[in-house]
């Protein structure tokens, strides 16, 4: 690491154990960051661990939890708060695909709802409306703590009269629709707080990346790995993008979301939505 680099922070990342956030993790490890690792498998998260480690980092923080089911992610916030004293930016980017490995055909969560909405957003939505007193705690005078959702270009409008997808289903909607809710909650962080004490972002990272989703299920890969991490990098700690709140971007260029990421009364019934999903999962 090197001497000059901005004053430590920490650094917590979903789904490091695989593909871009495993990238991410080891990307970050050659910089001034305590990072904090989350995973499902415990092998494969200690193994993370160890790479971190031989590239010369302190030893991550490592957290596991499967987020399908509401109860470890909300276990997992209070895990992180617990074990340290500041948590600057978080990193949002565990999820599952449209299709294989986690299947084609319509799945439920361990709560009951449908799974590509329950991991991909409910997830998120639990795991950082309880972190979010610990992240704004973390703010500095110059520096406001960050958080980043990994989402995807491919978004299909939420239908609220059918929110779990019980008709018509299919994966590639379920996926789309689970993306641009974590979009839609990204928003709404960033008209709740202050760009001086809490930012949120959102991004594509790149498409069809050589990851564990893509490969079982697509094929083949078209941007490379690096692409997305270099992408995420830069919001979660670079510095040119301070105070930069309530954007989706392309990779690292500015890009418009779904229409209905922009409407107001769709963002607050998410919000709603979300909150009574969630009951019993929420700390704040």
């Amino acid at each position: 690491m090197s001497s000059a680099a901005a004053p430590t922070r920490t650094v917590a990342i979903t789904g490091a154990t695989d593909g871009l956030g495993r990238a991410l993790a080891m990307r970050l490890a050659a910089e001034d960051v305590r990072l904090v690792l989350h995973g499902r498998d415990p092998g494969k998260l200690e193994r993370v661990a160890a790479e971190v480690r031989a590239a010369g980092s302190p030893a991550p923080v490592t957290v596991t939890a499967d987020l399908s089911e509401l109860a470890q992610v909300a276990r997992l916030a209070g895990t992180i708060a617990e074990r340290v004293d500041r948590l600057d930016v978080l990193v949002n980017n565990a999820g599952i695909g449209s299709g294989e490995p986690d299947g084609r055909e319509r799945r439920t969560s361990r709560d009951g709802y449908e799974l590509r909405f329950a991991v991909n957003y409910l997830a998120t939505f639990v795991l950082t409306e309880n972190l979010i007193p610990l992240l704004r705690a973390s703010a500095t005078a110059d520096r406001a703590a960050r958080v980043v959702h990994v989402a995807s270009l491919g978004q299909h409008p939420l239908d609220f009269a059918d929110l779990m997808l019980e008709r018509d289903y299919s994966g590639t909607r379920a996926y789309g629709q689970s993306k641009l809710a974590q979009i839609m909650h990204c928003f709404d962080l960033a008209e709740r707080f202050a760009p001086a004490e809490l930012t949120a972002t959102c991004l594509h990272p790149g498409t069809y990346m050589p990851t564990k989703i893509v490969l079982s299920e697509i094929g083949f890969s078209s941007d490379s790995l690096e692409t997305g991490v270099e992408a995420t990098r830069r919001l979660a700690v670079a510095p040119e993008v301070e105070g930069v709140t309530g954007q989706f971007f392309d990779r690292t260029r500015p890009a418009r979301a779904n229409d209905q990421a922009y409407d107001e009364a769709a963002r607050a019934t998410l919000r709603a939505r979300s909150l009574t999903l969630a009951d019993g999962h929420l700390t704040s």
